[in-house]
């Protein structure tokens, strides 16, 4: 909330020099950065803030561009532009978050750029939003944290934070091993360890690693990977633990947090394979932690240029591309028939509705309808106590310091942008009108809720049945490499990540399907069932992973039994959704032998 109110400090200059005007591409980029801007590790907001400010700057730039060459008014050319540019912009957003924020930031700064009436050049609105955008990523990487730990250096308490998250995340899951918590624990676990990865995985500044303190901390991430593993088997095989068992886990998340030494652990119990396994990792993660410099481990492959275009383009790239294109074109055209002056608001408007990871279409809609209306009232009483420019800046710098606050709902998110943006139009020397926005808001919700409900070629649902196929494919790689080479524990831990991670992105893919209304929601139907297969192959597979790295033991006969059965579960859902299992049945044999 600090970061979104001194985000305003650009605008606040821009007025104070008396070029308001320039001041709102500014804020624009200040308010898109600070939309992206969340919790995490400071490197990791680089690419999360930077990539889509440079993205939002371009379009601006070539929104402008359409404008000077007299494409702002036109029925035809300005739809079919915005139209291929949303068939590519959709389809890149398709891939992740990051190029879902650069898709949606490019698209709306194009619609801006080529409707809003600025007396600056393009380069200069470019320039002005990216200065903006970086005001706010400095900020980002400079300020620190609230309530950080003075012997951890302030510049990786975001990092410290998702590890140490994950030790708690371990320990919440041994405490509820054997109650109906389980696997509700475990799916945290997950997202704890999805968090981590993505804290540490962000840009490097220099070559090599800038400071003893990282190494330690990527050493410390990777020492929770034996216990993740051994933590995950003890909760597959039901069994309640004592409650000492979890002391070990929540002594090392304190430790990551205050960077000191792990303290004493609790006393061993090598009762089985499971907590056998436990212990040694706890020992092998007290001697990481007891070391003043960690080695720092290779991290994850980026990915190619060519695989970003392979799944731009995969079915699920080319059906949502084709929505966001649809709705592009549509609500162009209907702004450019209306002859509204300030007709980029209505596009603008449904370039934000369609984006892909902020839950179902009818709901966006809805909040999308209230949270305008909202903000429009709101402004509306506020405007009446606003006399002078200055006021106007404390407004936005007010919603800016809201927005971290507001992005947890969408309606609340909306009202806070409106109550935001009508401030920048009338400090440009516009009038607000906002009856006016809420009408186009309105139209932009019925343009979305009918394209997004249009029948189109070919089958639909392949964002879930490529997550699906993803989590499978994931799967399946984690169990042959268990079943063929149990002793690597690097490449294990790197697979059984992948497969959770491919899990979770699935399951959150199949939730937003199950929410649309049921006209979309069927086209995924017996998602879950599949998920669930793989949920349970990935978990006994972790269970029989622990079995065979532990020295005296095989694979017990009850586990290749469980996993025989998952397989066949899992072939059988797939059947049902799609007819065609993808298991070559390879390492049934390897299984069976």
């Amino acid at each position: 909330m600090t970061r979104g109110g001194l985000a305003s400090v650009p605008l606040l200059a821009l007025v104070l020099a008396d070029r308001p005007t320039a001041g709102i591409p500014a804020a624009l980029g200040a308010m898109l950065a600070g939309i992206n801007d969340r919790p995490g590790g400071r490197r990791a907001a680089i690419p999360r803030i930077g990539l889509p400010a440079l993205a939002g700057s371009a379009g601006l730039l070539l929104g402008s561009m359409i404008a000077a060459a007299g494409g702002g008014r036109s029925l035809v050319i300005l739809p079919g532009l915005f139209g291929l540019l949303g068939l590519v912009a959709g389809a890149i957003s398709s891939t992740g978050p990051v190029a879902s924020a650069c898709g949606t930031q490019v698209l709306v700064t194009v619609v801006i750029g080529a409707g809003m009436p600025l007396p600056e050049p393009g380069p200069a609105r470019a320039v002005l939003f990216l200065a903006g955008a970086s005001w706010l990523l400095l900020l980002r990487l400079l300020l620190p944290s609230p309530g950080r730990t003075r012997s951890v250096p302030y510049l990786f308490d975001g990092e410290r934070d998702a590890v140490a998250a994950v030790y708690e995340a371990v320990a919440r899951l041994l405490d509820a091993s054997g109650g109906p918590q389980a696997r509700q624990a475990r799916a945290a676990l997950s997202a704890a360890l999805d968090q981590a990865q993505d804290a540490l995985a962000g840009p490097r500044l220099r070559r090599h690693a800038s400071s003893a303190a990282e190494r330690r901390l990527h050493a410390r991430y990777a020492a929770a990977f034996p216990l993740v593993e051994a933590a995950t088997a003890l909760a597959w095989a039901g069994t309640p633990l004592p409650a000492r068992i979890a002391e070990g886990p929540r002594g090392l998340a304190a430790a990551v947090r205050t960077g000191g030494g792990c303290g004493p652990l609790p006393a061993p119990a090598r009762t089985d394979a499971g907590l056998a396994a436990l212990d040694d990792a706890l020992l092998r993660a007290a001697t990481v932690f007891d070391r003043p410099h960690g080695v720092l481990p290779g991290g994850r492959r980026g990915r190619s240029s060519a695989g970003l275009f392979k799944r731009a383009w995969s079915a699920a790239g080319r059906e949502y591309g084709l929505r966001v294109a649809l709705c592009c074109a549509t609500s162009t055209f209907v702004a450019q028939w209306l002859h509204h002056e300030h007709w980029y608001w209505l596009p603008a408007t449904t370039v934000f509705l369609v984006k892909p990871d902020l839950g179902p279409l009818a709901s966006r809609v809805v909040c999308r309808a209230v949270g305008t209306v909202g903000g429009a009232a709101l402004f509306g009483a506020l405007a009446l106590l606003v006399s002078g420019p200055l006021q106007l800046v404390a407004l936005v710098a007010l919603c800016g310091a809201l927005l971290p606050v507001a992005t947890r709902h969408f309606a609340v998110q909306t009202s806070v942008v409106t109550v935001l943006v009508l401030s920048l139009v009338l400090l440009g020397g516009e009038p607000p009108a906002a009856s006016a926005r809420v009408v186009e808001s309105l139209l932009a919700c019925a343009t979305v809720l009918l394209v997004g409900h249009l029948p189109l070629p070919g089958r639909r649902g392949h964002g879930v049945r490529a997550a699906l196929d993803t989590a499978v494919r994931a799967a399946h790689r984690y169990l042959g490499h268990v079943l063929r080479t149990p002793e690597d524990d690097a490449g294990r831990g790197a697979l059984r990540r992948d497969a959770y991670r491919s899990l979770a992105a699935a399951r959150t893919a199949i939730d937003v399907s199950a929410a649309e209304l049921p006209r979309v929601a069927r086209h995924s139907a017996g998602s879950e069932g599949v998920a669930g297969a793989v949920e349970r192959l990935i978990d006994t597979t972790t269970a029989c992973a622990v079995q065979l790295a532990h020295p005296s033991a095989g694979l017990p006969r009850s586990h290749a039994e469980m996993l025989l059965a998952h397989l066949t579960e899992l072939e059988r859902a797939q059947a049902v959704t799609r007819g065609a299992p993808a298991w070559t049945g390879a390492p049934r044999a390897r299984i069976s032998g």
